[in-house]
């Protein structure tokens, strides 16, 4: 038999069209937009891993400071590995930017042309895409590469480029300043002036069980037969590949969390008011009842409308999920990454993470709360024995504070719709959580990049291609089987060639400081294995301030002690790279250098610590250009483009999704502070109209109601401020724990005021709304509801 209580639904739905219509707008919205992500990551991470096969992609590479022989080649591939040659060059593109270019590859890391086609004349040049992108280059157009202007014939995506890292010790990919491309083999030849990098890749003959483990074998074969090792990286510990695969693989976790938190608190802002529904209809629950409805019927009525509308929302979202949304999202992909074109596949997880679960978590929360609703007698529902006990204990309370009247009024509303501002509160931490990470994340960036560039070290700093130091154990060594008489001729010899030898290394530039530098790696059971920078410097130095270096151990900058929860009289281990030798310093002090991973000794100890002889050094500070030393003997230049590129990239990528999230946030707060004032408006609209009978004005009345709801509002958003600031600060620390480098969480000033005025503006919003509603609640609704 069909239930005669179904009849009520569409005149329930018609009175109660603007909650369930912000209730369906803003669960479809959240479902298409997580429903969109997970889609576009699914189908990306797929393409992504798809690509290690389809594109031969290396299993590690290495560079050499010279041409790798036959000989060495032929020693190396004994090990069942195959060596390619993947040689490139650096250039300048214009006076902006760097591009690495590679000959065309068609072994390995084979590259992926997404539009256009690959060079075939040495005055052609295909470019990554997204390097075109961020500086608004195109097919067709000629650009000027070092000396020569070259016509871009095609954007493509490098198999072993999807995170574009010039360096792998870098803390954040560069795709605005750095680039790759590729040339013709004649259009590599032409650069004739141009210093060749020689790097080769490896890729195992036979898949490996244990990557690190292979990876340290080929190390060891490779140092016994191969000198001159610049770099050595393993596919594994390669960001340029991985760190995109991380990314994706992360961000699908995040997201599902936050679709989650969504749906619960929409689930209980859903109970929450068809439990005043029912609160308000009591009476007629108790005589349906007493007529001999059931509990069930009675619970299925007023779970109809709420489960209709979350299904609904779940099949709308679904749809925009996979075509709006799905496509916005793999935009913001596209403009953070350079990954090769995707197809859509259908997600069965992505499904039951948006659809399945946010449906049951709909049911099943309002289910918990209706049930516990309707658990009364007949009786007790037709005389609105309801809330009775819990009202006299409140009474009591408000009686022994001696409020005056208006304040205590306002008090017994607040505790009355307990359970609705508690909800309130909830939604309110959520949505300045949120807004706070989108308003905040450009002060983070704006704020990281002026400390670095107002703390510069210096305008350059230059590193230098050095022979390598002479080991002073190998001297002594030496010297003690020479015979006395020359051992004095010995000395002096060896102090010659070594002056000799860095003769050609010193510049006339003034202000110029030599120092010395080093590089180790931070130990495995310490988050990440990261490049830790070792500077060995001479007293008093004018760049690093350090009023007095120690004889023994060293300074560390302040993030290495904020990373890794430092402080002086720690001690701090790190490791060589490609040797198994390990270092252990006191720290002695720490010092402020923004951006800096690094650490700081004399020159004496660094000499000590490295068996470098006495003068040695591979670097210059200095706050002029330096232009008396030739091109060979630099390795690298270290400016403010270089210190910067955390933040500028991050403002690139990131960019669209910080105003997402605070669009987000701002009509989630709008929502709940609309539905939570709707509901307690009508759960006292019987007071509310006997009020008016009583002669109490409209000021009057908003002051018992709505200030109520505008304390708890207040309270909310200044409490939720103080918590959100310490939630982000711990997550921005343990995010960054798993990166190379560090940022600090910062919170601007102004972005509490902004946030305290949109709130602030928001809430004035919904509260004209909701003045016009008690304005119209007639005087006779409380003549019409006497108990």
């Amino acid at each position: 038999m069909k239930n005669p209580l179904f009849k009520r639904l569409p005149y329930i739905l018609k009175d109660e069209i603007a909650k369930y219509l912000i209730i369906f707008l803003f669960m479809a919205g959240s479902i298409g937009l997580i429903s969109g992500f997970l889609v576009a990551d699914g189908s990306m991470i797929k393409a992504y891993n798809d690509s290690f096969d389809k594109y031969n992609i290396e299993d590690g590479h290495f560079r050499l400071n010279d041409s790798l022989s036959k000989e060495n080649k032929k020693a190396l591939e004994k090990e069942d590995v195959t060596i390619y040659n993947l040689n490139y060059i650096e250039e300048e593109v214009g006076s902006s930017s760097t591009i690495r270019l590679f000959k065309p590859r068609n072994k390995v890391n084979q590259v992926c042309i997404m539009d256009g086609k690959l060079p075939q004349s040495k005055n052609e040049i295909a470019i990554d895409r997204m390097y075109a992108d961020n500086n608004n280059y195109q097919v067709g157009q000629t650009i000027k590469v070092g000396k020569k202007k070259l016509k871009i014939t095609g954007l493509v995506a490098l198999s072993d480029y999807s995170a574009l890292f010039s360096k792998n010790s870098d803390l954040m990919f560069d795709a605005i300043k750095f680039g790759v491309g590729i040339v013709s083999d004649e259009g590599f030849e032409s650069f004739k002036d141009a210093k060749i990098y020689y790097n080769y890749a490896w890729t195992y003959n036979e898949k490996v069980d244990n990557e690190v483990n292979a990876s340290n074998d080929f190390l060891n074969v490779l140092v016994k037969n191969v000198s001159g090792i610049d770099d050595y990286i393993p596919q594994y510990a390669n960001q340029a590949i991985h760190f995109t695969g991380d990314d994706m693989g992360g961000d699908e976790a995040i997201m599902t969390v936050l679709l989650y938190i969504i749906i619960g608190i929409l689930a209980f802002v859903f109970a929450i008011t068809t439990k005043n529904t029912i609160e308000s209809e009591a009476p007629m629950i108790g005589t349906l009842r007493a007529m001999g409805y059931t509990k069930k019927e009675m619970l299925v009525q007023y779970m109809t409308l709420p489960i209709l509308v979350s299904l609904g929302a779940c099949i709308v979202g679904n749809i925009l999920g996979y075509t709006y949304f799905k496509d916005v999202m793999a935009g913001m992909y596209y403009g953070s990454y350079s990954l090769p074109t995707y197809v859509t596949i259908w997600s069965g997880d992505a499904f039951i993470k948006t659809t399945i679960i946010p449906f049951i978590m709909m049911v099943l929360i309002n289910y918990g709360i209706l049930m516990k609703s309707l658990k009364l007698s007949p009786l007790k529902f037709m005389k609105r024995d309801i809330k009775k006990a819990k009202k006299n204990k409140k009474t009591l309370v408000l009686h022994r504070l001696r409020l005056g009247f208006f304040s205590q009024f306002r008090l017994s509303v607040i505790l009355n719709n307990l359970s609705g501002y508690v909800t309130l509160f909830v939604g309110v931490l959520f949505a300045i959580i949120l807004l706070m990470f989108g308003m905040d994340m450009h002060p983070v960036l704006d704020h990281y990049q002026d400390v670095v560039v107002n703390n510069m070290t210096a305008k350059y700093q230059y590193i230098l291609n050095t022979p390598e130091s002479i080991d002073t154990t190998a001297i002594e060594q030496a010297f003690q089987t020479i015979p006395q008489e020359f051992r004095d001729s010995f000395l002096s010899l060896i102090d010659d060639q070594y002056d000799e030898m860095y003769d050609n290394y010193k510049t006339k530039t003034t202000g110029a400081e030599a120092f010395s530098l080093y590089s180790l790696k931070t130990l495995p059971e310490s988050t990440i294995e990261e490049d830790i920078s070792l500077y060995g410097l001479q007293n008093n130095s004018q760049y690093i301030h350090i009023k007095s270096l120690p004889k023994k151990g060293v300074y560390i900058s302040k993030d290495v002690a904020d990373k890794y929860n430092l402080k002086k009289g720690d001690r701090i281990s790190l490791k060589e790279s490609y040797k198994d030798l390990r270092y252990t310093f006191e720290i002695k002090g720490i010092y402020d250098a923004p951006g800096s991973m690094a650490l700081y000794m004399s020159k004496s100890y660094f000499n000590e610590v490295f068996n470098c002889q006495d003068g040695y050094f591979n670097g210059y500070f200095s706050n002029r250009k330096i232009t008396d030393l030739k091109d060979d003997y630099i390795a690298s230049t270290i400016t403010q483009d270089d210190l910067t590129k955390v933040s500028r990239q991050l403002n690139v990528s990131m960019g669209e999704m910080f105003y997402l999230v605070e669009g987000f946030a701002i009509v989630m707060f709008i929502m709940l502070i609309y539905l939570l004032t709707k509901m307690i408006i009508e759960n006292n609209k019987v007071s509310i109209s006997m009020v008016k009978i009583l002669g109490y004005t409209s000021k009057e009345i908003q002051k018992m109601y709505i200030h109520a709801t505008t304390i708890v509002i207040l309270i909310s958003t200044l409490l939720s401020f103080g918590i959100t600031t310490w939630i982000l600060s711990y997550a921005f620390k343990i995010v960054f724990e798993e990166y190379a480098g560090w940022l600090p969480f910062y919170v601007e000033g102004s972005v509490y005021i902004k946030m305290f005025i949109m709130t602030v503006i928001s809430y004035l919003f919904v509260m004209m709304i909701q003045m016009r509603k008690i304005k119209k609640i007639p005087m006779d609704e409380a003549l019409k509801n006497v108990e």
